[in-house]
C-alpha cells in the first residue's frame, strides 16, 4: 500500500515542516545568544587543572592570600592572589575595589582567565564578616578537602593581625608595584 499525498496534504506537511525548521532555528540563535552570557565559577585548582576555557568570561573565586595585594600608587591597578589552599591564581584588577575586600576572605572575581596564567578581572565581589563565605568558594573548598569553618577561623585571624598592623600604621595591605 503506497501514500498518496494529495495537494491539501502536500501544503500541510510544508507548512508544518516550516514551522519546525523555523523552530529549531530559533531555539539555536537562542542557545548561541545565551552561551556568551554564561559565567561558569572555577575554583583555582580546576583552572590550575586547565578545566577553564581561556579569554572567555568566568567566575574564579577563593580566599585572597594574605601578603599579596599590590596595589599601584599611580593608578587603580591592583594585583592579588586568590587561593583554595591547593592552588593559587593570580588576579590582576583595574578599579576601585569593594570596600569590604580583605586579606583572608573569600571573594568571586569575573573576568577572563589569559594564557599567561593570571585573570583579567572586570569585577571583585566580597562580602566581608566573620560568617560569611560565597557559596561556591565554600563549595570548591569543602571539595579539596577543606570545611567552610576553618577558614571563617583563619579569616578572623588575618583580619584582627590587619587590623593590629594598620593601627600599627604598617599598612600591611597594600604595596606597590
Amino acid at each position: 500500500m503506497t501514500l498518496s499525498l494529495t495537494p491539501k496534504r502536500k501544503q500541510k506537511l510544508y507548512v508544518i515542516l516550516g514551522l519546525v525548521a523555523l523552530a529549531a532555528v530559533a531555539v539555536g540563535l537562542t542557545l548561541y545568544a545565551l552561551r556568551a552570557n554564561i559565567n561558569l565559577f572555577f575554583s583555582p585548582v580546576q583552572i590550575a587543572a586547565g578545566e577553564a576555557p581561556y579569554e572567555r568570561q568566568i567566575r574564579a573565586g577563593g580566599m585572597v592570600r594574605e601578603g599579596t595585594v599590590v596595589r599601584n600608587p599611580d593608578s587603580l591597578d591592583v594585583e592579588f592572589t586568590v587561593t583554595d589552599y591547593v592552588d593559587d591564581l593570580r588576579v590582576h584588577y583595574s578599579g576601585i575595589l569593594p570596600d569590604l575586600f580583605r586579606e583572608g576572605q573569600g571573594v568571586v572575581v569575573v573576568g577572563q582567565l589569559q594564557h599567561d596564567g593570571y585573570l583579567k578581572a572586570d569585577q571583585v565581589l566580597a562580602r566581608h564578616d566573620e560568617n560569611y563565605m560565597p557559596p561556591e568558594v565554600a563549595q570548591a573548598l569543602e571539595e579539596a578537602g577543606y570545611k567552610p569553618e576553618d577558614f571563617q577561623q583563619k579569616a578572623a585571624e588575618v583580619a584582627k593581625r590587619l587590623e593590629a598592623g594598620e593601627a600599627n600604621g604598617d599598612g600591611a595591605t597594600s604595596g606597590s608595584y
